[in-house]
């Protein structure tokens, strides 16, 4: 079951699909030059044709189709978050897009759901609450995209519910990412099917979306900030380096580097959030700084409280993340600048059972302008 739309004559449909394919075209093109991808020419989009017979229109619909297929999921939304070329018209028009194909591939509706969510954090205000956020107003703020939803909501969607539930008991990003609760909702938005299209599944599966990121990011934001609070505990009992191997970084870091790197990433999530972040490496250097607080007073050895997060999968390190602890470093003169190590150096002690399947970004995205918890994307004004 699809939105419903009002009707429209066969000439206003072909009017709008050439018009749509227009607005979408030079996003396209801008998405397969930033990712390399192989793309056959569109004459007809290519030349800005002004009165397109109906072939030329129906070309357009398979080149759009075409680059639908090789865009994946994750440079939809890192282009979206690192580039200003699709204005909110832009965004609107590729979800309508997505929403009116003929079938629907679980890549197309990953896409969907991410845009819905993107559009959503655009719209609401700074100030929204989480229990503002309820099924009538998200469904307010889509209107123009679904139409008016009857918001009597089928039971299986509460299951929605129980997972957002579930995420703000977590204590810690290590527990959000790793203790099954976003597998949860993976598995409910595959199970949902061709309900998934419905208005009222839309608007609930966009509120979860939403109401996720915030409770990803008010995490994030604790690891961090008890990252700082740990390596000041152990400046203050006069430690001077931490081992940090399993953050990949040295045996005998810094301090004052340390916490100059917390601070860069700080910035990073503000602005590449989308483009790969130092996710694992913050998960494990909060481990580090436990498991070096809880050594130096004698409560559990440096070990064991590596072994707390063992069961962990490990994912590689992004490039950027890599940069820019490299870039912190270089600004102090205490230790060596983090390199881009061999990859057995930078192995950390685990299960060697552990694979490196997890996704290469958080699937959940957009990052705060400021550090506040109920803050929104850059991107987005207020109202």
């Amino acid at each position: 079951m699809k939105p419903s739309n009002p009707p429209s004559s066969p000439a206003s449909d072909f009017a709008a699909l050439w018009a749509n394919a227009r607005q979408l075209h030079p996003i396209y093109l801008e998405l397969a030059r930033e990712f390399v991808i192989d793309t056959p020419g569109c004459p007809a989009l290519d030349e800005a044709v002004d009165a397109p017979d109906q072939e030329t229109v129906q070309q357009a619909q398979q080149w759009l189709n075409d680059m639908d297929d090789r865009i994946q999921v994750h440079q939809l939304r890192q282009f979206l978050q690192t580039s200003s070329i699709v204005n909110p018209n832009g965004l609107a028009t590729l979800i309508q897009h997505y929403l009116a194909k003929a079938t629907h591939t679980d890549s197309c509706r990953d896409k969907i759901d991410f845009l819905l969510v993107q559009y959503f954090s655009q719209k609401a205000p700074t100030e929204l609450a989480d229990d503002g956020a309820d099924l009538a107003y998200v469904a307010g703020e889509l209107e123009p995209l679904l139409g008016k939803v009857e918001l009597k909501a089928p039971v299986w969607l509460n299951a929605l519910d129980r997972v957002l539930e579930a995420a703000r008991r977590c204590q810690s990003l290590d527990e959000l990412l790793h203790g099954g609760v976003l597998e949860q909702g993976r598995k409910a938005k595959g199970q949902a099917g061709e309900l998934f299209y419905m208005p009222i599944a839309l608007v609930a599966f966009t509120r979860f979306g939403y109401l996720m990121r915030r409770a990803f990011f008010r995490l994030m934001l604790t690891d961090l900030n008890n990252i700082l609070d740990g390596l000041a505990k152990l400046e203050e009992r006069g430690v001077e380096t931490i081992d940090c191997r399993r953050a990949q970084f040295s045996a005998q870091e810094p301090i004052v580097r340390l916490r100059m790197i917390c601070q860069s990433w700080k910035v990073m999530f503000q602005a590449e959030y989308s483009s790969g972040q130092p996710l694992r490496m913050l998960v494990d250097l909060r481990a580090s700084v436990d498991a070096a607080l809880a050594s130096d007073s004698g409560e559990e050895s440096g070990e064991r409280a590596l072994e707390r997060t063992a069961a962990a999968k490990a994912s590689g390190t992004p490039a950027k993340a890599r940069a820019a602890a490299a870039a912190a470093g270089a600004s102090t003169s205490r230790g060596p600048a983090v390199t881009a190590r061999k990859e057995e150096d930078q192995q950390p002690e685990s299960d060697p059972s552990a694979t490196n399947d997890d996704p290469p970004e958080f699937e959940i995205s957009a990052a705060p302008a400021e550090w506040n918890v109920d803050d929104e994307p850059q991107a987005k004004k207020k109202r």
